[in-house]
């Protein structure tokens, strides 16, 4: 999404610029043949893979295909976190989930189930993300607080258990 800017381009290849606009150029008269769906696009100083205009109304019927627009499995996690902790920071969900949540959070943003609610007071000024009116209309709730309860069950267990007193203890 971020796209490359001529200089990246450059270190990756090992090219001068000359060289790496030879082979962009290239690239993008490969790109142009009819029967590819993407462009190699220059905006806002990076070439970015962009698709192609002209085929706009199969990318629509795509996103608004019921058996295409299911979310996955890490989106409806990063989606349930954000849905009980709000209003709450990116690195915050990914201390959650163990994982890099970015991707999951711009695809929740694109289907505008969740949205910025302002910035944390933790340094860096983080954004902070809650749910959006259209996430509690598809769940046909009025507010936040209609979210059915979450149970966790904790095990405690014992430290300070001798293992051989345990495991050999007579009958």
């Amino acid at each position: 999404e971020d796209g490359l800017t001529i200089e990246q381009i450059m270190d990756v290849l090992e090219l001068d610029k000359n060289e790496s606009k030879e082979l962009i150029n290239e690239l993008k008269k490969d790109y142009e043949d009819d029967n590819r769906g993407l462009r190699i696009s220059y905006l806002g100083n990076r070439f970015k893979l962009t698709t192609k205009f002209e085929h706009r109304e199969y990318y629509q019927k795509l996103i608004e295909n019921p058996e295409t627009n299911v979310l996955s499995q890490s989106a409806l996690e990063t989606l349930a976190i954000i849905a009980y902790k709000s209003p709450i920071t990116r690195s915050q969900v990914d201390e959650i989930r163990g994982v890099d949540s970015a991707y999951q959070i711009k695809k929740l943003m694109y289907r505008n189930l969740i949205k910025e609610a302002g910035k944390s007071d933790l340094p860096g000024r983080p954004i902070l993300y809650t749910v959006t009116d259209q996430f509690l209309d598809y769940l046909g709730l009025s507010s936040i607080n209609e979210l059915p309860e979450v149970k966790e069950e904790i095990e405690k267990r014992d430290t300070e258990t001798d293992l051989y007193e345990s495991k050999y203890k007579e009958n």
